[in-house]
């Protein structure tokens, strides 16, 4: 209770002012319902009973309760409309917030954190999660509504019969005790059900994004069954928490009517004692009637806390990470072309089992540096701790003689440009994919794509650079999508340029085009994951990685007196014939 009431107080700071509106109308439904009440019995006393006793209608009393009744009715109707709308207000507007929230620690958080989290369990995070955290606002309105409606009918019912108002007001308790064993019980298969969706998402996630991967390999079985294994343990916790709503609501539900039952035993005798008059029975037992839905919105609300708890303990779970310090940079970086110097790193993805160890090298402003080495060697690696991706374990990283950590974001970003060999395109125009800041002028962006080759084929095109690629530029080929990210990070003008591998897929005689134009049209140095003996003999230097270690420096003549890196070329060079 105490841990859904922080998180009840953390959502309705978001966003107050619906809030607000929404309790004020939950507040006017309480008071015109008891109001209701109070009408009915009066126009019991006044109305029905002198009826039935003289046989005629007492002069004028008639058109006055209809207006009475027409009156209360209309308030409860405008409380009833503004208590909701404002209440799903409030919740949209503060799963918007949590989901901005997300993104921007998602964003935030270094990619060493990203590689531990599944991108299906990120996904529930922002979907599932926060929509059920936030369940719990929808009858909270109402359920504070209720808290008026209790005191507005205490009062009516004191003043009415103070034994009667023992009688019926003893449900509350009742209901504050049934609510403590319910929560207990759901928590924690309230948690497993969270967790399985999670799972699911995972699960769907990887199947649909390799999609192509498990037809080619006809895993479409294979991938339908761990589908089935997830979901059926989703199903299983779902139906164990159904159980104990099972169990719970019958008796919420009960409650409301068993205090209907004891509120006429008990006002007959007291009617009888001459305590009270039957209208005014009749004023309590209507008020037991009303009261039985908004005790049930009371009791969503209780049955809604232990998962939105359970939810949002998910998502703080995620706010809570940390992020990397933010970097005190001592002086900007130099104009044109940076060099770029790495000291003694070590790193490892998992302790104990390092990918690389003790590299040390150093790139010139404006060479072109090719990295080799085999499969394995931490050639991928090295490219994200040179784009300061993901920090080493120990060792330093300088760009422009500045740690590549000390160096804010923005800087960095701008100065650095770093190219996958598996390039990621939006589902969007080529104009867009290429310039992601915008807005560019069309020659600034042909011009870099021309740069990247990729110029005479976006002329092509029916719709130019407005031509829209498709989910992951599924509609271009390997070579096309990796041109398009080469001329997205060209079009930004990096002072440094890193493609690791980021024209594996391109003809050679096009890359050594794009390589060329590279070396002789900007002012950058460009560090360049190889395998292509082309592509080495174009670099003014090559650094060749074994084992996850420097094993040598320099030109290709020079390294050919190494047998590794020699067998390596040799090796290269028949792959190509």
């Amino acid at each position: 209770m105490r841990r859904g009431l922080r998180l009840v107080r953390a959502h309705v700071r978001l966003h107050p002012g619906p809030f607000s509106v929404a309790v004020a109308g939950a507040a006017l439904f309480a008071l015109f319902t008891v109001g209701a009440t109070v009408v009915l019995g009066r126009v019991t006393d006044d109305v029905i009973v002198p009826t039935f006793t003289t046989g005629e209608i007492p002069d004028n009393a008639l058109p006055y309760a209809v207006l009475a009744v027409m009156a209360v009715t209309v308030l409860r109707v405008v409380g009833v409309v503004t208590r909701r709308y404002f209440a799903g207000m409030t919740a949209e507007r503060v799963q918007m917030s949590i989901r901005h929230q997300l993104v921007d620690q998602y964003l935030g958080l270094p990619m060493s954190w990203h590689h531990d989290h599944p991108t299906g369990e990120l996904l529930a995070h922002a979907d599932s999660d926060t929509e059920v955290s936030t369940e719990v606002l929808h009858p909270l309105p109402f359920s504070l509504g209720v808290a008026f409606l209790a005191l507005f009918a205490g009062i009516s019912l004191v003043l009415v019969d103070p034994i009667l108002a023992l009688v019926a007001l003893a449900i509350f308790p009742a209901l504050t005790l049934l609510n403590r064993f319910y929560s207990r019980r759901v928590e924690a298969p309230a948690a497993k059900v969270q967790s399985s969706v999670g799972k699911v998402s995972a699960v769907a996630h990887e199947s649909f994004d390799g999609a192509l991967v498990v037809k080619t390999l006809g895993r479409g079985e294979a991938e339908a069954k761990r589908f089935d294994e997830a979901t059926d343990e989703l199903r299983s916790n779902r139906v164990t928490v159904g159980y104990i709503r099972a169990m719970f609501e019958p008796v919420l539900d009960t409650l409301p009517s068993l205090g209907i039952v004891a509120v006429v035993l008990v006002g007959v005798a007291r009617i009888e004692a001459g305590a009270v008059r039957p209208g005014e029975l009749v004023q309590v037992a209507s008020l037991f009637t009303v009261l039985a839905f908004p005790m049930r919105v009371l009791g969503f609300f209780l049955e809604m806390m232990p998962p939105s708890v359970v939810a949002n303990e998910r998502i703080a779970g995620v706010m809570q990470a940390r992020h990397e310090a933010q970097p005190r940079q001592d002086r900007p970086l130099g104009d044109g072309a940076l060099d770029v110097a790495v000291s003694n790193v070590d790193f490892g993805f998992a302790p104990g089992t390092p990918v690389l160890t003790d590299v040390t090298f150093s790139v010139r402003p404006g060479e072109v540096v090719a990295v080799v080495g085999s499969t394995a060697s931490g050639k991928s690696t090295l490219t994200n701790l040179l784009a300061g991706l993901v920090r080493p374990d120990a060792g330093t990283v300088r760009i422009d003689g500045l740690p590549v950590e000390s160096i804010s974001s923005d800087q960095r970003t701008r100065a650095i440009g770093l190219v996958f060999q598996e390039s990621f395109l939006f589902a969007d125009s080529l104009r867009s994919n290429i310039d992601v800041d915008g807005p560019e002028s069309t020659e600034a962006i042909m011009a870099a794509a021309d740069l990247a080759q990729i110029a005479r084929f976006i002329e092509g095109l029916p719709e130019g650079l407005d031509t829209v690629v498709g989910e992951r530029g599924v509609t271009l080929s390997g070579g096309q999508r990796q041109r398009v990210a080469l001329a997205r990070a060209l079009l930004r003008k990096p002072q440094v340029l890193i493609l690791d591998d980021a024209t594996s897929a391109v003809d050679p005689l096009v890359e050594q085009e794009i390589l060329g134009n590279l070396h002789n049209n900007l002012s950058m140095t460009t560090i360049v994951v190889a395998q292509r003996v082309s592509t080495m003999e174009l670099a003014d230097r090559i650094v060749y990685l074994a084992d996850g270690s420097v094993a040598g420096v320099g030109s290709q003549a020079e390294l050919m007196n190494l047998p590794g890196y020699a067998a390596l070329v040799t090796a290269y060079e028949e792959q190509a014939v």
